[in-house]
């Protein structure tokens, strides 16, 4: 008798009575059947929140690194923004006033006629480039001298207590040999009080 024979003879009603081969093919087919219906019903699910639980717990583990690196830093971090605040009041001392422009374009031109230069142009712009907390003067500047007096000069303008940038430097020869300089020196100010709650919007 084959096995298709066999399975039509039997009594569906009595699994006990099946042969021993059919009852083991039985319990496999339905052990499949079950492991198919969980995965779809129930574990898929499972595993996807597993899977978003794991990449979180690796997230925070990266958060919790970066907080400890933070933490073991943070003494030697705070030494370093007390340098910085420090180094940024000197620089901010460095800059003169409103009050304190005039006296300062006073001593650039005085470093030029202490050189024995000819100021043959001396002129500040009409207007200051207003920047996030200093503004900017150019001065238009044009000396003649020896080349020993205009680097001296230009030495002397590095030198003074305030900052003084020359820009846009043009050295020529003029019919006598002497030299002509012309530049564009930048005086900066830090800007009042007043002037930075105008800026930011900020009215009392």
């Amino acid at each position: 008798m084959n096995l298709v024979e066999e399975l039509r003879q039997l009594n569906s009603s009595d699994p006990g009575s099946w042969p021993r081969a059919v009852k083991a093919g039985a319990l496999m087919l339905l052990l499949i059947v079950i492991i198919v219906a969980g995965y779809f019903l129930d574990w898929q699910e499972q595993r996807e929140v597993l899977k978003n639980v794991r990449a979180e717990e690796e997230t925070l583990k990266q958060t919790y690194l970066i907080k400890k690196r933070s933490a073991i830093n943070l003494e030697a971090l705070r030494r370093q923004l007390k340098d910085i605040e420090q180094s940024l009041g000197v620089l901010l001392k460095q800059l003169p006033d409103r009050s304190e422009m005039e006296a300062l374009l006073v001593d650039i031109n005085q470093a030029g006629l202490g050189r024995g230069l000819q100021f043959e142009l001396f002129k500040p712009a009409a207007n200051e480039t207003i920047h996030e907390f200093y503004a900017e003067l150019p001065v238009s500047v044009r000396v003649t001298g020896s080349y020993h007096d205009i680097g001296a000069f230009v030495s002397d303008v590095s030198q003074l207590p305030r900052i003084v940038t020359l820009n846009d430097i043009n050295i020529t020869v003029d019919k006598d040999k002497n030299l002509a300089l012309d530049a564009i020196a930048k005086t900066f100010r830090y800007l009042d009080e007043d002037e930075m709650m105008n800026r930011n919007g900020v009215r009392e």
